[in-house]
């Protein structure tokens, strides 16, 4: 009985569908060995995904902490990124500073804008305190699609950026190539296992720079305004007793999740080679949210460990599953099926375990 009681414990400290999940990771990564799939490369293109999406999961950490809950509104952040890494490809920064000093500019444009745009986004929320992630999904929509208009309006001249007919407006995949493509994955990268068709390659600057990452957002909320922060997020009357503005707490937290999303998406774009344009950021909030609540977090707590799994997971599924399933069932893609269903599987079981948008959870 006391074992049973344990195992109950367990489960309901962890969550059934996480566990579920861990199990079906476990379960493809059996898959692809038996069938002989090639572990190194698979286990390399996971490496890849983890450090290139972990700074846009990583931007849920201060949203949830400061209370407005998963951060669906994170495409403000994204096209923050974007404009930035357009700027420096329009201006041919790469050829006057080389590829780092060009996503260093990038970087630090996309930074100041998404400041400003997060500080907006902040205080729209403290507006409508208690609906936020129904709000932010909306923000986040719309965001897309307002800037899916300045896109193809914006006076481009960089034939990098335009289309190669009509020569107005964005592409729908901008090339890095020329400016700072993969210049992270490269920095300080090897084969652990293998060579370069079926090895294990380990883009060591884009691991490093995403634990960087995490360990800044580390210092910051054990920092005095981060744990300000999280007393806002998680009691905000006692925190207004104690002389805290929530409030501005609020838009503080927003504005750090902004930034972080701005920089994930640069980080992102530079691993993958290429800028996507238009709604290919729509649902990346999903992803994000998905992530770090399948690492553990919850819609009103969130750790760093939360990210570094949950990334990990999400990913890991993603990267191993197809070719698995492409061995079980000819023609069909039952991996991205499984994507949607644990995606906004998790992000539902979440939202029911709490009382509202950033009530404390049972």
């Amino acid at each position: 009985m006391r074992l049973k009681d344990r195992l109950s414990g367990f489960v309901k400290a962890v969550g059934l569908p996480r566990i579920i999940i861990f199990a079906f990771f476990l379960l493809v990564v059996f898959g692809a060995h038996y069938y002989g799939l090639g572990m190194p490369a698979l286990f390399g293109s996971v490496l890849r995904r983890w450090g290139m999406f972990g700074v846009l999961v990583l931007a849920m950490v201060p949203a949830i902490q400061c209370g407005i809950g998963p951060n669906f509104g994170v495409s403000l952040g994204i096209v923050c990124g974007l404009l930035g890494s357009l700027i420096v490809i329009e201006f041919k920064i790469a050829e006057m500073l080389g590829a780092w000093g060009a996503i260093t500019i990038a970087m630090l444009l996309s930074i100041v804008f998404a400041i400003f745009v997060g500080a907006g986004y902040g205080f729209l929320l403290n507006r409508v305190k208690g609906s936020e992630m129904t709000v932010s999904t909306y923000v986040g929509f719309s965001a897309i699609a307002f800037m899916n208009i300045w896109w193809v309006t914006l006076p481009f001249r960089s034939g990098e950026i335009n289309w190669p007919i009509g020569g107005e407006g964005a592409r729908n995949t901008i090339s890095l190539a020329s400016s700072f493509g993969e210049v992270l994955n490269t920095a300080g990268g090897f084969y652990a296992i293998g060579d370069d068709s079926t090895g294990m390659y380990v883009p060591t600057g884009l691991l490093l720079f995403f634990f960087a990452m995490c360990y800044v957002m580390y210092l910051f909320m054990k920092s005095k305004t981060g744990k300000a922060m999280s007393a806002a997020g998680s009691n905000p009357v006692f925190a207004r007793a104690s002389g805290i503005n929530v409030d501005r707490m609020r838009i503080v937290g927003t504005a750090i999740s902004t930034v972080l999303g701005a920089v994930g998406i640069i980080t992102y774009a530079q691993a993958f080679g290429f800028l996507q344009m238009y709604n290919a950021a729509l649902m990346m909030g999903f992803a994000c949210v998905a992530a770090i609540l399948i690492g553990g977090a919850s819609t009103v707590q969130a750790r760093i460990s939360n990210v570094v799994i949950g990334t990990f997971l999400f990913q890991g599924i993603l990267v191993i599953a197809l070719p698995v399933a492409n061995k079980l069932f000819v023609g069909t893609d039952l991996s991205d099926i499984m994507r949607i269903i644990i995606s906004n599987g998790i992000i539902i079981y979440a939202i029911t375990r709490s009382k509202g948008g950033a009530a404390s959870e049972e």
